[in-house]
């Protein structure tokens, strides 16, 4: 089946009269049939432009669904000596019996979507190390001109789809450098896209990930001529003055303040000619001196124009962002029934649990939100917004309060554990703001939903999505630039960079974590100092690039030093001149050398989970689950437990488990979700959340599933993460048997 990804349209304005109300539901009947046409194979990410992760295949059902087994699986094979276990986020697609997907360490591959045989491959890392988080591709044709856009590190790539080669009048060779455009030097930034971009008409939109903390570049929204790879149009999400949300800053944010970015993907209405995004906390994520005032267009539902990228509304779900809340799935374009009327809106999912429902043309919430005012600041020089936004409807799908009821009760010892630290920390709900006594931040920077996002099916109403119950622990500690690092050797300058920047996620042991935090012990054998260089600079997984802290040779020699363990690195003489280029701001503009001398405040324990001493979560299960909530209503319909830890499980209720893959809703009445440490994919009845299948994986899928049809067969896809065996992972089908 061809999938015809570009749309052609004309934003248009017409009458109201009864004849053209006629015309229109006509257009809508044939439009529809059109779509499921053109997207039952799964052409985009995420199943269409709307973002609705809806398939209409039915051959896979409810009543046969318990038969579906591994029809064949694709290995990537494209492992490094001395890597470790790889995790795939890609979300494939499907054009014309060919599925286009990503590896963990980013190379673009083309498979017999029949067979899993490889058809093709690209390196856009030209043998290189590589990585970094990739979650899909995008497709555009035009008679037999069939590119596939993706990205690999901080280029985008045109592809001949059917020879994997690339488009040389694309850019350079093929090629277009994306730190061109942005704000900083381009040799000296690196932006890294990790969501696909989406095609309207001959446009690329595309977003972006920059670091998160000071010295972050914005996070312009580019729109790239898709024949040419010309720069066409740019939103500025931190906005320039005389635009909309310039006022909602300091009067020169815009020449340094960084973050604000849509890195979760875009939802599009060809018919409107709108763009609609979803965007991120502005940088530094938990304390903004530097950024006082609302921080438009942080943390926003912003609708633009897609031809043009001109503002047409937002509407802002956390002010002046301190807890990382960012907005990490595109929104969802839903229609439903309100208050007697159907309305085109926009379903958008978050991390603390609320579910914000937009008219689509005007960006006004369908149910009431109230501006309530929230806890203030107690950190020097911060100024919380006082009142944020809660939706009355839906209820949350997320628990957004604690007490000490609610602690877990693994032992007597551990509960005192856990009831000592709950008491001393700062904690007056959800809103609480980053203190340097420790505050108690519930949801969690990874609650609520992540960029796996919401599936929606337009036949009942009901929108799917996942959420997780987890406390974290923000610890804020000053930091002056002047002396942060003063007096120490090479390697002592390293640690001190290592316990700034990188402790939260890696451990003080460096001995990372199960969620995706890698161990750094041994790095000595397995991996060369310029790969980590090159790593820390660039990003990769779920780590955010630190070109704005690793800026000069100093600095470099200092962190390579302390990983490397090489304690006897540099001589005193070289000491003196590492220190004083540490210490010194080379090359910055006014505005920057300006806000650099302020006062700065580091989260000593982002990510840091709510534990006992024993590594357990520190409040009672369930901690994943699967909701089904009508939007024509705004009630929940079913949910359900997601996931299992057995060993902490007590009774028949499963505990449920951390994830950000997100599900898919099949017109054969079926909800498919993976993404859970416990290394299953399953199928529940989207009517009732009864768990129909599961099946064991090799490996962690933390990504969502596909589905579509190929030589009339329906199959279900999945990237699958690598395991000891086979570092690279997978992708692995699933279908009825023969």
């Amino acid at each position: 089946m061809k999938a015809a990804i570009s749309i052609k349209t004309k934003k248009q304005s017409y009458p109201l009269t009864s004849g053209f109300i006629l015309w229109m539901l006509l257009l809508g009947i044939g439009s529809c049939t059109e779509k499921q046409d053109a997207y039952s194979n799964w052409g985009v990410y995420k199943a269409d432009a709307e973002s609705s992760s809806y398939s209409p295949l039915d051959q896979i059902n409810k009543e046969n669904v318990s038969k579906v087994a591994l029809a064949w699986v694709f290995e990537p094979n494209d492992s490094i000596a001395g890597d470790r276990a790889q995790n795939s986020e890609s979300n494939p697609i499907i054009i014309e019996d060919v599925l286009y997907t990503t590896s963990a360490r980013g190379r673009l591959f083309a498979v017999d979507a029949v067979t899993g045989v490889l058809k093709w491959s690209f390196d856009p890392f030209d043998g290189e190390r590589g990585g970094g988080v990739k979650r899909g591709v995008t497709y555009w044709e035009d008679g037999s001109d069939k590119r596939i856009l993706f990205t690999g590190g901080d280029k985008l790539f045109a592809i001949d789809a059917s020879t994997g080669m690339p488009i040389s009048s694309f850019g350079d060779e093929g090629r277009v450098n994306l730190n061109e455009g942005m704000r900083g030097d381009p040799d000296k930034i690196s932006v890294i896209p990790t969501s696909p971009g989406i095609v309207f008409e001959d446009l690329l939109i595309l977003g972006t990930e920059v670091s998160e903390l000071y010295g972050a570049e914005p996070g312009h929204v580019r729109a790239y001529n898709v024949r040419t790879g010309e720069l066409t149009w740019t939103f500025h999400t931190i906005p320039l003055p005389g635009q909309v949300g310039y006022e909602s800053w300091p009067k020169d944010a815009w020449k340094y303040a960084g973050g604000a970015n849509s890195w979760g993907g875009f939802s599009l209405d060809a018919s409107r000619g709108m763009l609609f995004m979803a965007t991120g906390s502005p940088a530094y994520d938990y304390y903004g001196a530097d950024r006082k005032g609302m921080n438009l267009f942080g943390n926003s539902v912003v609708a633009v124009n897609a031809r043009t990228g001109d503002y047409i509304w937002h509407f802002q779900t956390v002010h002046h962002d301190l807890w990382d809340y960012d907005l990490s799935a595109p929104p969802n374009l839903v229609t439903v029934e309100h208050d007697g009327k159907k309305i085109d809106a926009v379903a958008q999912t978050s991390k603390v649990g609320f579910l914000y429902v937009l008219d689509r043309e005007t960006g006004e919430s369908l149910f009431p939100i109230e501006e309530r005012p929230v806890p203030a600041s107690d950190v020097p020089g911060e100024e919380a917004w006082p009142t944020q936004p809660f939706p009355l409807k839906p209820a949350p799908y997320t628990k957004q309060y604690l007490d000490e009821k609610d602690l877990a009760n693994y032992s007597p010892s551990s509960r005192d554990t856990l009831v000592k630290l709950f008491r001393s920390y700062r904690y007056e709900g959800l809103f609480t703001p980053p203190s340097v006594q420790g505050t108690l931040q519930f949801p969690g920077s990874r609650g609520g939903s992540s960029w796996g996002g919401a599936a929606f099916d337009a036949t009942t109403g009901l929108l799917y999505v996942r959420s997780y119950n987890s406390p974290e622990i923000m610890l804020l500690k000053k930091v002056e630039p002047e002396n942060a690092i003063t007096n120490l050797s090479v390697y002592r300058q390293g640690e001190s960079i290592y316990n700034t920047y990188c402790v939260s996620c890696h451990g003080r042991d460096r001995n990372g974590d199960e969620q995706g935090n890698p161990s750094l012990v041994g790095l000595k054998g397995r991996i060369s100092e310029g790969d980590v260089l090159n790593k820390i600079k660039q990003g990769g997984g779920k780590m955010p690039s630190f070109s704005s802290v690793i800026t000069d040779k100093a600095k470099e020699e200092a962190i390579l030093a302390y990983l490397f363990e090489n304690e006897n690195k540099g001589h005193p003489e070289q000491e003196e001149t590492l220190l004083k280029e540490i210490n010194n701001n080379q090359g910055a503009s006014p505005e920057t050398q300006s806000v650099d001398s302020l006062a700065r405040y580091l989260n000593l324990t982002a990510y840091g989970y709510f534990r006992d001493t024993e590594g357990r979560p520190g409040i009672n299960p369930p901690w994943g689950m699967l909701h089904a909530i009508n939007l024509n209503t705004g009630d929940y319909a079913w949910s359900v437990t997601l996931g299992n830890k057995p060993e902490l499980q007590t009774g028949v209720q499963e505990t449920g488990e951390a994830g950000s893959g997100g599900p898919t809703v099949t017109a054969g009445g079926l909800v498919f979700i993976a993404g859970t440490r416990d290394k299953k994919f399953r199928a529940f009845d989207k009517d009732t959340g009864e768990k129909l299948w599961e099946i064991n994986l090799p490996g962690y899928a933390n990504a969502n599933p596909s589905t579509y049809t190929a030589d009339g067969k329906q199959y279900i896809v999945l990237s699958v993460g690598g395991d000891s065996k086979n570092t690279a992972g997978s992708v692995m089908a699933f279908s009825l048997p023969d």
